[in-house]
């Protein structure tokens, strides 16, 4: 039986027009020069603080790739010393001792695996693992930060959806940077099936 307490939340950086990356992968497009005037100003013991919240991450292979990528330019691992689980059935380079790998049922990986282990989980992308994490009504939240610009094509936040899923709006900010960032309940997930 999976941990009641836990949740599982879908987290993305996308364009406005709904793209996580180019269709070759690259997210050189993240850094904009916008400015709100009226925006919120992120500070960093806030993120800092936040992050803490967060007890592991998952992420398919791609994701991963360029998470690799931001190290090996010197940017840093973005995950910190949190566990990160990884989907794929590819070979791929394990860097870090949190670093897992794991290929195979994401429904029994989640409920019966990462729900005991952790109360926060964090999906973090591509757009195949959002779009299958809610198809299987996995996710109980998605944050979804729309950054200020348009890129007309790329892999899409969430891919190859198959019905409606329901949302619940929870939380808007607006930052100086001129990113917005949402956080949406999804209606119709374990919790709210079991109040119904």
């Amino acid at each position: 039986m999976a941990n009641t307490d836990s949740r599982v939340t879908i987290h993305m950086a996308a364009s406005l027009d709904g793209f996580i990356a180019r269709k070759d992968g690259r997210v050189d497009w993240l850094e904009t020069s916008d400015e709100f005037a009226n925006g919120e100003i992120l500070d960093p013991e806030f993120v800092e603080s936040f992050l803490k919240t967060i007890d592991c991450y998952v992420m398919g292979s791609r994701t991963y790739e360029t998470a690799l990528s931001f190290d090996t330019k010197g940017l840093g691992w973005p995950y910190g010393d949190k566990p990160t689980f990884v989907l794929t059935s590819r070979d791929l380079p394990r860097i870090r001792d949190t670093v897992g790998f794991y290929s195979g049922d994401l429904a029994q990986f989640v409920n019966e695996q990462l729900r005991h282990a952790f109360r926060s989980i964090w999906f973090v992308g591509g757009g195949a693992v959002s779009g299958e994490c809610l198809r299987l009504g996995l996710a109980d939240e998605i944050r979804y930060s729309i950054l200020p610009i348009l890129i007309g094509d790329g892999i899409q936040f969430f891919e190859k959806l198959d019905r409606d899923v329901n949302l619940h709006l929870t939380e808007v900010k607006g930052y100086k940077s001129g990113t917005v960032a949402l956080c949406y309940e999804v209606r119709g997930h374990r919790g709210s099936e079991k109040s119904t």
